[in-house]
């Protein structure tokens, strides 16, 4: 093995350096600091595609009926990957995705139910939301957080259900998601 030491790689011609060919590895030993002051391109990641959603009315639920969670106003889409209440997967965007998702209803609710569906059918991710009080003003909330391993064009969509004997009034829900480098 020989050993080049330089302080300093220029370009004969052009504005471009290749290290090795297709196949080959460099490995930084340990202890070695690489220093970036320029443009990183085809390594690390930015955690999109990213998206937030929130409620911008109320939505009504009916007792014992699971109903798909409406999300119109986005606060964040990086890729335009959300619309009508979904995130779909961009081209080339295969990976874990990270979602989190939260409803609260406007009464008191005995249990409530939050779901994560792809592709139209029910993951095995729920969670039975507890009941909480406010002063005088009793919530029933429920919240989920999931890691789903997705493809390009699986979808994502947020259910929920509760039992309270009476139809509820949804007054907060949050969906947002992205992907986990």
């Amino acid at each position: 093995m020989s050993t080049l030491e330089v302080n300093k790689i220029t370009p004969s011609t052009g504005t471009g350096v290749t290290l090795g060919d297709s196949g080959d590895t460099f490995t930084i030993p340990s202890g070695v600091t690489i220093t970036n002051n320029g443009t990183q391109t085809g390594f690390g990641g930015n955690n999109t595609p990213a998206f937030t959603a929130i409620l911008d009315s109320n939505q009504s639920m009916s007792q014992n009926t699971t109903t798909k969670l409406t999300f119109t106003t986005e606060l964040l889409d990086t890729d335009n990957a959300f619309a009508d209440s979904k995130f779909t997967v961009p081209s080339g965007e295969d990976g874990n995705y990270l979602f989190n998702a939260k409803f609260r209803a406007s009464a008191f609710s005995e249990s409530m139910n939050i779901y994560i569906y792809k592709n139209g059918s029910e993951l095995n991710t729920a969670f039975r939301g507890n009941n909480t009080s406010a002063g005088t003003v009793n919530y029933g909330a429920t919240y989920l957080t999931a890691i789903v391993p997705l493809v390009a064009g699986d979808y994502i969509e947020i259910y929920g259900d509760h039992n309270s004997h009476t139809t509820q009034s949804l007054t907060t829900k949050v969906f947002q998601g992205f992907k986990l480098l």
